[in-house]
């Protein structure tokens, strides 16, 4: 008598279907194209430290520097983080349009944290030790606080639920532009000093910055290739590339400066608006 539960002499399970290695694979560490864009991001802020160090750091400190190859190292690390808020940028419009891993919003932040955080703080630690004027250690603190308000800036971004369509607080990849503009415009230490940690403070501020989207997302686009534009001509001692490249950094440090202040007067009105509507429905 042969048992119920025992396979029959002869008879083998035939076996399942094999899955292929990429359904094997968890989704969570799938990469999508907006993820690949997004490591793109990290790569270019990673090679903006090393442009960093070999073409300004180590000439300055072992002597065997000339002006004309930091200025194009200078530049190639600026391009670098400009490239970075490309690939930013295009990510985010790729996971909108496609799809992006679950692991894509950790990814952006670890990305952006090495490109708009370590690299532009890094660029401020060196410029306070090459710059004529500068205080080393008050510069490595500008830096420290720089690369703190980055950190607090994504964690917050993280947690906090915002209207859609704005950001709180100064976007990191403007906010990094921004900081390198004081530096490569070369005013005094002192007012370097106080701009960068200006930045620092807009960055971790409540002010609503809008999300670059749209024609928003084309101009920041176009201003950015025409940024790499002054850049090159700058690093390439270009006739008037000196007189552009500060032309260039003073219009980002201006608008860096009065998108707060239409920010916060917009938020104002909307407020005064918002009370006298309050008033006149408890009148009636």
């Amino acid at each position: 008598m042969t048992d119920p539960e025992t396979p029959a002499a002869g008879w083998v399970p035939e076996p399942a279907e094999e899955e292929s290695a990429e359904d094997d694979m968890p989704l969570s560490l799938r990469l999508s194209i907006a993820d690949t864009l997004t490591l793109g991001n990290a790569t270019c802020g990673f090679m903006a430290v090393y442009f960093t160090t070999t073409g300004i750091l180590i000439p300055h400190l072992t002597g065997s520097g000339e002006s004309g190859m930091a200025r194009n190292s200078a530049a190639t690390a600026v391009i670098l983080m400009l490239l970075a808020a490309v690939f930013d940028l295009f990510d985010g419009i790729v996971a909108r349009k496609l799809r992006s891993s679950p692991m894509g919003a950790e990814l952006d932040n670890l990305s952006d944290l090495i490109s708009f955080g370590l690299a532009p703080a890094y660029f401020v630690l060196v410029y306070g030790m090459v710059a004529v004027d500068a205080h080393q250690k008050m510069s490595a603190l500008a830096a420290i606080v720089v690369l703190l308000a980055v950190v607090l800036r994504l964690a917050r971004f993280s947690c906090v639920t915002m209207k859609d369509g704005m950001f709180q607080g100064m976007p990191s990849p403007f906010g990094a532009l921004t900081v390198v503009s004081i530096v490569l415009l070369e005013l005094p230490f002192v007012p370097t000093l106080l701009a960068i940690i200006g930045v620092a403070w807009l960055m971790v501020s409540r002010v609503e910055y809008p999300k670059p989207r749209g024609v928003l997302a084309v101009a920041m686009l176009c201003w950015i290739i025409s940024a790499m534009g002054l850049l090159a001509a700058w690093a390439f001692d270009a006739p008037g590339g000196q007189l552009l490249l500060q032309t260039g950094c003073a219009l980002q440090i201006a608008m860096a400066a009065t998108i707060p202040l239409f920010a916060t007067t917009r938020k104002a009105n909307t407020f005064r608006h918002n009370r006298r509507e309050a008033r006149a429905t408890t009148l009636r």
